[in-house]
């Protein structure tokens, strides 16, 4: 349903460093950077694999905190996403685990980013069928 989505930052720079070591485990981490002369100034720059489907956009004035939930291959991969992003700065907003609330196999990790955004990586395949890598 949702082709791309961007976010709006006053620390551009580090908020590129920030997603590019926690996108790394989701096999997310290439960025493109915009030229500044297509947008009238403005640092803009996405993540993606075949084209940019997370956006960072530089702003005066940090917007409202938003939840954004990115989907992962695996429950290890859902592990690995929320230790990069802890140690590149987040702090935890719910550990890795299964949240049966939600949905039998929803398994999901949350960090609030240095923006303040809760961030997610979530695996809604069952454990056994969750590939090893």
């Amino acid at each position: 349903m949702i082709d791309h989505i961007g976010i709006k930052t006053p620390q551009f720079e580090a908020m590129v460093s920030f997603y590019a070591q926690a996108f790394a485990p989701l096999g997310h981490a290439n960025f493109i950077r915009l030229p500044m002369a297509i947008t009238q100034g403005v640092k803009v720059g996405g993540f993606g694999n075949e084209r940019p489907l997370f956006w960072i956009e530089e702003a005066a004035v940090k917007p409202e905190p938003i939840h954004i939930a990115f989907s992962a291959n695996s429950r290890k991969h859902v592990d690995a996403f929320f230790k990069a992003a802890v140690k590149a700065g987040a702090q935890s907003n719910g550990d890795p685990g299964l949240r049966p609330q939600y949905h039998a196999d929803y398994y999901g990790a949350f960090v609030i980013d240095p923006d303040g955004n809760n961030v997610e990586a979530v695996c809604h395949i069952p454990n056994d069928k969750s590939p090893q890598a």
